[in-house]
């Protein structure tokens, strides 16, 4: 059989597009003649892809906010899967963003009967243990998980999965731990997500917050993260007028120096905790959705890293609990007694596989893609 040559890639929102370039990364590495192309954003550019869809704007806070977007999503799903069966890549890789790239595959196989490989990274439901999506994604894909749990749940219906360990996590290097910081200052980290809505939603009560932790620390210096253009513009009015505040393009550029951070529930609560970064997690939408939500989980916790741990290693401020009041005394505390954060989290790396994952991952897509 002959070598893959091109690898079309689909991601929704930013840790997506981080996931997708790690991976290609690895895979060049073993194959340098290999083409990247796919639906991303500036990751994929700055890499030189040949990017079919920018997906900025795609993500969504659930379902309801998620209506308006749907007639674009679909017609971009459509002309994606209609593209891909009339000149079929060596390999098409989704990676997480379910509600688009689940669709996608559904596509290709039922309507375009596209025999070509498909691989899944990061499939839908880590943590909810529906058999519905898993069955779905493994009729239609090759399904490759970065969490045991996952793993052992795909397993326990008789469906086909790989896992060795998560991609990401030997990329994030962790920093040594650090003391607390002077009693009236610091330096903090503010990362309140990618998605437009995460942000109009979070920053102004991380922005409240850290008043009120100024309130004792003066000297208390702050970094805010943005993933992208768009999120930079929208952070930069959210944080306008407010001093000792810097805004940094990306999350390492953010956690650098920082004594502590609040931190968006998702991905980079991952990432943070892996850089050994002290962190608190918060979330909120609206009440109607965090209904629907409280419905749908199996588990006490909604971050990475107590999800993966099975037990509050970091603390999670959700809904009404996201009030500044609470935010800042929460990191009061943290800024106060750091050395309980790092005993709390103690594991998490060794939870998450060999230290070989992300090249182990590549060698299987590439096995994936050789599959015809």
């Amino acid at each position: 059989m002959s070598a893959p040559r091109r690898i079309f890639f689909s991601t929704g929102e930013p840790s997506g597009e981080l996931a997708a370039l790690a991976l290609a990364e690895a895979m060049r590495a073993r194959d340098a003649g290999l083409r990247f192309s796919g639906i991303g954003a500036d990751g994929m550019r700055a890499a030189g892809w040949d990017l079919y869809a920018d997906h900025t704007g795609w993500a969504s806070l659930g379902p309801l906010a998620a209506i308006p977007r749907i007639p674009k999503l679909l017609r971009e799903m459509w002309k994606c899967a209609r593209d891909l069966a009339a000149a079929p890549p060596d390999l098409v890789v989704l990676v997480d963003f379910g509600a688009f790239n689940v669709r996608l595959a559904k596509e290709l196989r039922d309507k375009y009967r596209y025999v070509g490989p498909i691989l899944y990274l990061f499939p839908p439901g880590a943590w909810l243990d529906d058999p519905g999506p898993a069955r779905a994604v493994a009729a239609r894909a090759f399904p490759l998980t970065g969490f045991a749990h996952q793993a052992a749940f795909y397993r326990s219906l008789h469906l086909p999965i790989a896992f060795f360990g998560h991609p990401l996590a030997p990329r994030i290097a962790s920093r040594p731990e650090r003391g607390a910081p002077p009693s009236d200052g610091g330096t903090l980290a503010l990362l309140p997500g990618s998605r437009g809505d995460e942000i109009a939603r979070l920053a102004p009560r991380l922005r409240a917050a850290l008043a009120l932790v100024r309130e004792t620390r003066p000297r208390l210096r702050a970094r805010v993260g943005a993933a992208g253009a768009a999120a930079r513009r929208q952070v930069e009015r959210a944080f306008r007028g407010v001093a000792e505040v810097e805004i940094c393009d990306g999350l390492q550029a953010a956690i650098r120096d920082a004594d502590a951070a609040w931190v968006a529930s998702g991905t980079a609560v991952l990432e943070t905790t892996l850089s050994n970064v002290p962190t608190i997690a918060l979330y909120a939408i609206t009440p109607l959705l965090a209904a629907h939500a409280r419905r749908l989980m199996r588990r006490p916790y909604i971050t990475l890293p107590n999800l993966i741990l099975d037990r509050e290693a970091i603390p999670e401020l959700l809904q009404e609990r996201a009030s500044p009041p609470e935010l800042a005394a929460a990191m009061e505390r943290l800024l106060r007694a750091p050395e309980t954060w790092y005993r709390a989290v103690d594991g998490l790396r060794d939870a998450l596989g060999p230290t070989d994952a992300l090249d182990r991952c590549a060698s299987y897509a590439l096995d994936v893609a050789r599959t015809r």
